[in-house]
């Protein structure tokens, strides 16, 4: 019953155990499915699961015929055309970051935008080369095929170091997607989950790092070899600052020039992007001028800068990857794949939050998997989704990958017909367009900051990633950063936050009472609360904050009792001791024996309850003992534990709380469990947990219904008068006595007000029941 009065409510229930609850009210009996059940509802055949998998494996299927093609063509086609122009210019800038030839950057920006418009259920996202990605797999491809260390720098060797470098990245990318799919056909694409955004950030960070440095070598046009290997990015700062005095003072000034423009018109269309109809297309204008610039003037033979030089004109002849350098590659493969989708899957989950529409992590792993596949089999790289891309096609109005297929449609009139125009552009100018990209990711500094406001765990985990990755380069700095991540969940989890709780403002609210004033703490009383699920690596843990918590190591103090009741005994058999109306006298003058002597090589029987049925008088440990006998005194008779944070125990930590449990109710200790989650009592049950000590009637609702429970018990110990009105209400059907109150009140005149507001609300039903059958 629920009485509101104003902003305050008055609930009149019983005190519930777990076990009178479902007396009380009655369970349903529910079916849960087998591991059996689940397999077979997964590979089980009808005409509507078949349907299901079809329209999920081919999403443009679902989405295509409700296509609205008055409303959405037009701006699609201008967001495509922005896109894509945008992408030609990326592909070509992030194959410096491969080590391959400008061209090989044009197919990465095609082949996998169409198959995503295939496979995948994000609209928005602009599928493609990504900076991250292309810089682990330029990490690979510089380690399987180092630069040429005889300095002969000839076209033929320099040629077959190129088609090596292409091989070698179609391969990695052929194998990243051969991960994705296989990961996505097994409904794996929760791995994701592992990825925080601090480790993301951090790592993201780290590679924004790494292609700033990379790139320092065609800024400065210097032939600085790749370094793929921990500390690499120091030995690569290393040989660029030892040649420094050899820059080529074109590229440096060109350079400067390119990402200065390009910086400030991104930062203005950052600020005025709600005027700006649509981002000004700095990367293609300055390109345009570049190009134009160069093969007017032709920078290559005057000032003898590094060109792009004529590009693969068509595609070229699908090829098989290499399977040595399968084998050699794995654990990057791996890697790319995950960062791949990790950084893909991130950005779309944006955008369909921000456009109402749901996404599928399963079906995408197989999207960018077939991309990578194909991409790789045309000898392009791996790819994922730019964030200054999906931007763009976002910004600009796309609304459906229809965009994306006008974006692939650019970079093919690109690749088939006006490519060679882009011949003359010096390459410090697509190294300036791939640094200008690094914005957004270099601006990830200000969330440590953030982050160590908000929780330093997540600050340190960022600063962990980027550290590592920076360093230890990308594919050894990712698995630290994951292993670190990993780590700080087990120790966060090994150690919880264990505290003890009082009740506050008394009410049925109880909080931890190192943080209020108005607290109450019933006498005798200790409730102890661990936030965090309980299992073979924490019980311990669990074990001794519990004992801090009571004050003292019930072993022990079982120990002590048994000790000093063999002493005991051993002492009235040889007559030392009087049995009086006041206790146990000792007649002779007190001996100390040795805690050694006394456990006579039978320390098992010290761990068992305490037996005094052979002794004549009932011994009370909290009086004092005779001289020569000292024991621990206990000065509380109930704990209770909040189970309300624990989530689930496994049988190691059922194993060792039983035994907790067990020390402290052989001390004559009550124990009370509240707030468990469901379906732990059947489990303990399945598992044997209870016996003739350890009983399911331990287990309470709330942590409020076992501090009345044990107050009413309390009273009805100390009152016999209680007791006598307790046995009534029994025989008269009533199953308990104390309702559910909550109000201002001290330990007896809260149970006090509490019966007679019980009463009155029974008597109140009884009046209403006798009308209703009078009439």
């Amino acid at each position: 019953m629920v009485e509101p009065v104003g902003n305050h409510y008055v609930i009149a229930r019983p005190v519930y155990s777990e076990n009178s609850f479902n007396e009380e009210h009655e369970k349903l009996h529910r079916y849960h499915k087998t591991f059996w059940d689940h397999l077979k509802l997964y590979f089980s055949c009808s005409s509507q699961r078949v349907k299901k998998i079809a329209l999920g494996l081919f999403p443009v299927v679902s989405w295509l015929p409700a296509y609205r093609f008055r409303e959405w063509i037009l701006s699609d086609i201008v967001s495509g055309i922005n896109t894509g122009l945008v992408a030609v210019l990326q592909g070509l800038a992030f194959a410096l970051l491969v080590n391959v030839p400008p061209s090989y950057g044009l197919y990465a920006a095609f082949f996998p935008v169409l198959v995503y418009f295939i496979f995948g259920t994000s609209r928005h996202i602009s599928v493609g080369p990504f900076p991250v990605l292309s810089l682990m797999v330029g990490g690979v491809v510089t380690r399987l095929v180092p630069d040429d260390s005889t300095g002969s720098g000839n076209s033929s060797n320099s040629s077959a170091i190129d088609n090596e470098r292409v091989m070698v990245a179609a391969s990695v990318t052929f194998l990243s997607g051969v991960f994705q799919l296989l990961l996505g056909i097994f409904q794996f694409g929760f791995i994701v989950i592992y990825l925080s955004q601090s480790l993301i950030s951090g790592f993201t960070t780290a590679a924004a790092i790494h292609v700033l440095v990379s790139q320092l070598k065609f800024m400065f046009q210097l032939p600085v070899p790749g370094f793929n290997k921990p500390f690499g990015i120091i030995y690569t700062l290393e040989s660029v600052f030892s040649q420094i005095t050899e820059t080529n003072i074109a590229d440096l000034v060109t350079s400067l020039i390119v990402l200065l423009i390009v910086f400030v018109v991104k930062e203005m269309n950052d600020r005025y992007k709600e005027k700006l109809p649509t981002p000004i297309p700095i990367e293609l204008l300055v390109t345009v001028l570049a190009a134009l610039i160069s093969y007017f003037v032709d920078f290559e033979k005057k000032f003898n800068v590094a060109v792009v030089g004529k590009l693969e004109e068509g595609f070229q002849v699908p090829v098989a990857p290499d399977v040595g350098i399968l084998q050699k590659c794995i654990g990057d493969g791996f890697s790319i794949a995950i960062v791949g989708f990790a950084v893909a899957f991130s950005v779309a989950k944006v955008y369909s939050l921000k456009h109402d529409y749901p996404i599928d992590g399963n079906q995408d792993l197989i999207a960018f998997g077939l991309g990578n596949i194909v991409g790789g089999s045309f000898k392009g790289f791996a790819s994922s989704t730019a964030l200054s891309r999906s931007g763009v096609q976002e910004s600009t109005g796309g609304k459906t990958q229809i965009a994306g297929i006008i974006s692939s449609v650019i970079v093919l009139i690109v690749i088939l017909a006006i490519g060679f125009l882009l011949a003359p552009l010096q390459k410090s100018v697509l190294a300036s367009l791939a640094l200008g990209n690094l914005k957004g990711m270099l601006m990830q500094f200000k969330e440590v900051r953030v982050l160590w406001r908000k929780d330093k765990c997540d600050c340190v985990i960022w600063v962990v990633t980027f550290i590592a990755a920076v360093f230890l380069g990308l594919d050894i700095g990712l698995a630290t950063a994951l292993a670190f991540q990993l780590l700080t969940v087990v120790i966060r989890s090994q150690f919880p936050s264990c505290t003890v709780l009082a009740n506050v403002g008394r009410s049925n609210i109880y909080r931890n009472r190192k943080d209020y004033t108005d607290i109450y703490e019933p006498e005798g009383v200790k409730i102890f609360k661990c936030s965090s699920p309980i299992f073979f690596a924490n019980v311990e843990f669990f074990r001794e904050k519990l004992i801090t918590a009571v004050g003292f190591n019930p072993m022990r103090v079982l120990r002590k009792r048994n000790k000093a009741l063999r002493k005991i005994r051993k002492m009235l058999k040889k007559g030392e001791l009087q049995v009086t109306p006041k206790g146990l006298i000792c007649t002779v003058s007190p001996t100390y024996e040795s805690d050694e002597e006394l456990d006579n090589n039978r320390i098992e029987e010290l761990d068992q309850p305490t037996i005094m049925t052979d002794l004549p008088i009932r011994i009370n440990w909290a009086t004092d003992l005779p001289p020569g006998i000292t024991v621990p005194q206990v000065n509380i008779h109930s704990i209770i534990l909040d189970f309300s944070s624990v989530s689930f125990l496994d049988f190691s930590a059922m194993t060792v709380l039983r035994k907790i449990l067990k020390e402290f109710v052989r001390l004559d200790i009550d124990i009370y469990i509240a707030g468990a989650y469901e379906g732990l009592l059947d489990k303990l049950e399945r598992s044997a947990f209870f016996d003739e000590e350890i009983k399911p009637s331990m287990f309470f609702l709330t942590i409020h219904d076992a501090v009345l429970h044990i107050l009413l018990k309390k009273d009805i110990a100390s009152s016999p008068k209680l007791k006598l009105a307790e046995v009534t209400l029994q025989s008269s059907s009533f199953i308990t006595l104390v309702p559910f109150h909550y109000c201002q009140a001290p330990d007896s005149v809260l149970y006090s007000y509490s019966c007679v507001c019980y009463t009155v609300s029974i008597f109140k039903k009884i009046v209403i029941k006798t009308l209703l059958r009078s009439n």
